[in-house]
């Protein structure tokens, strides 16, 4: 085969809060369990049924907060609404017993991967909106265009166009 993909989407609801761990490096590691639905009509008694699967996430992060693993760590709970995309994989442990057991996992690690949270509770442990003043710094400090203007609100760009 030429070429290949290996990319997982899950769009669901955390089970229990991230379990955060470190390397010997300090490198962090977030463990999520994520849960996703499905539901439909029953044809036969008509009755409403659900079907859940649950994902083992795995989220490898920087040595400082500022990596997927630190986001996770500090704004997900249990319940958290999440988007994630990474890649399957499949790793092979030993049990306590010596049994070869194997786990299959969506890795977010390098380029590629996202973590979104997509929870829109007021007061929650949510960043700051990119827009708001306390965001990254004050408003002030970032270049804004005025969006009153007309021509699509970047306001006197189109006078510094040579044509």
């Amino acid at each position: 085969m030429a070429g290949s993909i290996n990319k997982a989407t899950i769009l669901g609801h955390l089970g229990q809060d991230p379990d955060i761990r470190s390397t010997q490096q300090g490198i962090k590691i977030a463990n999520l369990s994520v849960a996703t639905s499905e539901s439909w009509n029953d044809k036969s008694s008509g009755e409403k049924r659900e079907k859940t699967e649950w994902h083992r996430v795995v989220i490898f992060g920087a040595m400082d907060s500022d990596g997927l693993a630190g986001i996770a760590e500090k704004y997900l709970r249990k319940g958290s609404k999440v988007y994630v995309e990474g890649k399957i994989q499949t790793r092979k442990w030993q049990d306590q017993s010596g049994q070869d057991r194997y786990s299959t996992e969506i890795v977010l690690q390098g380029f590629g991967s996202q973590l979104v949270l997509l929870d829109n509770r007021e007061g929650g442990n949510r960043p700051p909106a990119v827009d708001s003043p306390d965001a990254y710094g004050t408003s002030k400090d970032r270049p804004q265009a005025n969006r009153s203007d007309a021509g699509g609100g970047f306001g006197d760009l189109d006078q510094d166009i040579p044509f």
